[in-house]
């Protein structure tokens, strides 16, 4: 497991200043987003083209059927993003053959390796626009974030200790994982007691019952916050927003990029904020990425992609105009005549 022992962010920042200068004024011909087959990696695609972005989209994702390699300039079929030493070795290679220059945030899993082979990928004339890995780590781990903010912003009361719980109800989720798998609400100490018997490597925290936010904060390239654009959860379905109402919240907009900037993010992020019984919004979890729901920031006026390729090529960042608006989901289809000749390996 990767323990993190001191958070700090200023060595990486003075580190990174040359290298980041190399791509700055650098025009952007070919991206490669990850997640093809999620909405984040989809939605990312839609908003370069929205953006009239003409270059080369390279699309990569381990599913073969991923719907977006249907709609991208070229695609990869990758190796799970877990078997790190074939994924990275085949990442290299559709790096370098692609001439890729911008490596898009756009999946919780690739993002690790992204940053951690950062040097090899800048070598090859490619930004992983990722935070440090120290940075990642400590969105990961749901307790370490809980001690690292705790005191510094509102979070819910969070502990591995189920004796430490004494509250109901409240709700057990793995410590690290992403989405909202496993995640369990307990009404009593039985509840408790099956949920520690069932799973491992739980945390427990605070019920928070009120509204739930997704707020979608950009970073530039020097880990300092852009903006921060809030959308009230009206209904989500497996972790992805389906339903979501963009609404301005100065207080709400002024904590999160706080957060952002503790946390050192570099690009984008999505914090999830829930209110507690009071009416306090506590921070539940911070995504160092783009998230299923971006798209409804981008409708709303802020194309988080086209800035962060102006970013990459050295342009002023102006922080747009955000509409209240609220966006509605719904799945779409897409027909492709005959058979795939990849589609047996799906």
């Amino acid at each position: 497991m990767f323990l993190l022992e001191e958070f700090t962010i200023n060595s990486w920042v003075s580190c990174q200043i040359i290298v980041i200068s190399l791509f700055l004024s650098m025009p952007v011909t070919t991206i490669l987003v990850p997640g093809a087959a999620g909405p984040a990696g989809i939605n990312t695609i839609k908003a370069l083209k929205m953006a009239a972005f003409d270059g080369t989209i390279v699309a990569t994702d381990s599913c073969p059927l991923a719907a977006r390699f249907l709609m991208s300039s070229e695609h990869a079929v990758m190796p799970k993003a877990a078997d790190e030493t074939n994924f990275v070795e085949k990442l290299l290679q559709v790096v370098k053959s692609h001439n890729v220059q911008v490596l898009m945030p756009c999946s919780g899993y690739d993002i690790y390796p992204y940053s951690a082979h950062r040097k090899e990928l800048e070598n090859l004339g490619a930004l992983p626009v990722v935070s440090t890995r120290d940075s990642l780590e400590l969105c990961r781990d749901k307790l370490l974030t809980f001690q690292q903010l705790s005191g510094k912003f509102a979070l819910p009361f969070t502990t591995a200790d189920p004796d430490k719980v004494v509250d109901y109800p409240s709700i057990a989720k793995p410590r690290f994982s992403e989405g909202s798998r496993d995640v369990v609400k307990i009404d009593t100490e039985e509840d408790l007691r099956y949920v520690v018997g069932k799973y491992s490597e739980m945390v427990f925290q605070e019920f928070l019952p009120g509204m739930e936010y997704t707020v979608d904060v950009l970073s530039n390239l020097d880990q300092e916050p852009l903006l921060a654009v809030p959308r009230k959860r009206l209904q989500a379905r497996a972790g992805i927003s389906t339903k979501g109402q963009i609404i301005r919240d100065s207080e709400l907009e002024e904590q999160c990029m706080r957060i952002a900037k503790s946390v050192g993010i570099v690009g984008p992020c999505c914090i999830q904020m829930k209110e507690s019984k009071e009416g306090v919004p506590k921070l539940v979890k911070i995504n160092p990425r783009m998230g299923g729901g971006t798209i409804f920031t981008i409708l709303a006026g802020a194309n988080f992609p086209k800035m962060i390729v102006d970013m990459v090529e050295g342009k002023p960042i102006v922080v747009p105009r955000i509409s209240e608006i609220t966006v509605i989901r719904y799945y779409e289809e897409i027909i492709v005549s005959g058979q795939l000749p990849f589609a047996e390996s799906a």
